[in-house]
C-alpha cells in the first residue's frame, strides 16, 4: 500500500475497526474512506456494488459484523447468520469484480470445534462440531473465509483471512446483552461498585478459559500483513493473538482489582460456560514478524480508562 492509496475501512465506528483507522492514520496513509451504516448498508447488494462503483477502492479492511456474546448470540441466531453472511458476500465479490488490490477479512476464534486441540492450529478448521451458542456466527465467518480462499483460487484475488481471539480495548461494546465477555464484565464489576452493592453475580463456573488480545495490537498486525505479506504468505486463514490464556474467574478478579470493586463474585452455575478452553496457536504469524505489545492487565486499564471513567484520550 501506498500512503496515497485509497484504503476502506468496513466497520469503521467498531471496536477493531476503529483501531484499523487509528493505527493506518499514524503509519501516514492519508486516503482513508470510511462510511457510516446510513450512507452504506453492507448487507444490501446494491448499495455495494453502487460504493464501489464510485469509489474504488485499492484496499480493503472488512472489519464490519454483527458481534455479540453468549446472550445475544443465543438470542439473534438468525440475524447473526443472515448479517454476517451478506456482509462478507456482498463485500467480497464486489472486491473481485471492481478489481480491489488487497482485501484482510477478519474473523474470529470461535469457527473452532468446540472440543478442540489447544492451543488451536489454523489446519484444526471443521475437524469437529461447533460450539453451540455461537454456531450461527462461526458458520457465518468460515463461509467468509472459504470465500476469499476460493476467490483466490478461482480468480487470483489476493484476500487475507485473520483470525484473532477476543479483543477488547477503546470502543467496545458494554451493551450486558450484547457485549463479549471482557467489556460485560468490566461494566458489571464497575456498576457494582457505583452502586455499593456486596456482590455481583456473574454466569457460568467461571472455569472456561479464554485468550484476549488488545484491539491495538491487533490491528498493528492487520495493518503489518497488508504491507508486506500475500495470501500466498498466509495460507487460508492466519491466527492473531496473545499466546496467553486466564480463566474467567481470575479474569473477574483482575478487573476487580483493576475498578477497586470491594465486594464479592457470585457465580451463576446454571448458565452456559461456553467453550471450555481457547488459545490461539500463533507460531505463524510471529514467524512473520509481530508480537502483542500490550499486557492484559494494561490493556484493560486503558479500555476502563477511555471508555468508562472517560479520561484517557486515544
Amino acid at each position: 500500500m501506498d500512503h496515497d492509496s485509497k484504503i476502506f475501512v468496513a466497520g469503521h465506528r467498531g471496536m477493531v475497526g476503529s483501531a484499523i483507522k487509528r493505527r493506518l492514520e499514524a503509519s501516514g496513509y492519508n486516503h482513508i474512506i470510511c462510511l457510516d451504516h446510513k450512507e452504506l448498508d453492507l448487507t444490501r447488494q446494491k448499495e455495494v456494488e453502487s460504493f464501489f462503483e464510485e469509489q474504488s477502492p485499492e484496499y480493503l479492511f472488512l472489519a464490519a459484523a454483527k458481534v455479540g456474546g453468549i446472550m445475544a448470540n443465543l438470542t439473534y441466531k438468525a440475524g447473526f447468520i443472515y448479517d454476517n453472511f451478506m456482509i462478507a458476500a456482498n463485500i467480497i465479490h464486489s472486491s473481485h469484480v471492481f478489481g480491489v488490490k488487497k482485501l484482510l477479512n477478519l474473523g474470529s476464534s470461535c469457527i473452532y470445534p468446540r472440543h478442540c486441540p489447544q492451543p488451536m492450529k489454523e489446519e484444526y478448521l471443521l475437524s469437529g462440531p461447533l460450539e453451540p451458542t455461537n454456531e450461527p456466527y462461526a458458520i457465518a465467518k468460515i463461509g467468509a473465509i472459504k470465500m476469499c480462499r476460493y476467490y483466490n483460487e478461482q480468480y487470483g484475488t489476493d484476500f487475507i483471512s485473520i483470525m484473532p481471539p477476543n479483543l477488547y480495548g477503546p470502543n467496545d461494546n458494554y451493551d450486558l446483552e450484547n457485549s463479549h465477555v471482557l467489556p460485560a464484565l468490566i461494566r458489571r464489576i464497575h456498576e457494582a461498585k457505583e452502586n455499593s452493592l456486596p456482590f455481583v453475580e456473574l454466569w457460568g463456573t467461571g472455569t472456561p478459559k479464554r485468550e484476549f488480545l488488545y484491539v491495538d495490537d491487533l490491528a498493528e498486525a492487520a495493518v503489518l500483513l497488508m504491507e508486506n505479506y500475500h495470501a500466498k504468505d498466509t495460507g487460508e486463514f492466519i491466527n492473531i493473538g496473545s499466546g496467553k490464556e486466564i480463566s474467567i474467574r481470575d479474569l473477574s478478579e483482575e478487573i476487580k482489582g483493576i475498578v477497586g470493586y470491594k465486594g464479592q463474585i457470585i457465580w451463576d452455575r446454571s448458565k452456559p460456560d461456553g467453550m471450555p478452553r481457547k488459545i490461539l496457536d500463533i507460531s505463524h504469524i510471529t514467524s512473520l514478524g509481530w508480537k502483542p505489545a500490550t499486557s492484559l492487565k494494561d490493556g484493560i486499564k486503558k479500555a476502563y480508562a477511555h471508555d468508562i471513567l472517560k479520561g484517557d484520550p486515544i
